[in-house]
């Protein structure tokens, strides 16, 4: 049984840090990344990884996020800096699964950045 479980949210000061990190079982997946979802607002891409370390950022976090991957323990995680009030959303963990391409997502951890 596939599983992905985020931990590392929290509240924060506008110009701070905070990482996250998110443990997969269950499955060899291909791309792993990470989604965040604002209140009133729909799910939207923040950056992924693929196995062999090329990654997707999103315009709005490019410069102040960085994606991470451990293949080995099948964990990914997202250090992000310079948060901004704008960052404050739910962030989800994802993953496809290398056979099918089966996308996976974790339950979200709240991040809260305070002006």
């Amino acid at each position: 049984q596939v599983q992905l479980v985020e931990s590392g949210g929290g509240l924060v000061q506008a110009g701070g840090s905070l990482s996250l990190s998110c443990a997969a079982s269950g499955n060899i997946f291909s791309i792993m990344g990470w989604y965040r979802q604002a209140p009133g607002k729909q799910r939207e891409l923040v950056v992924t990884i693929t196995s062999g370390g090329s990654t997707n950022y999103a315009d709005s976090v490019k410069g102040r996020f960085t994606i991470s991957r451990d293949n080995a323990k099948n964990m990914v995680y997202l250090q992000m800096n310079s948060l901004k009030p704008e960052d404050t959303a739910v962030y989800y963990c994802a993953a496809d699964t290398v056979l099918l391409g089966i996308r996976y997502w974790g339950k979200g951890t709240l991040v809260t950045v305070s002006s």
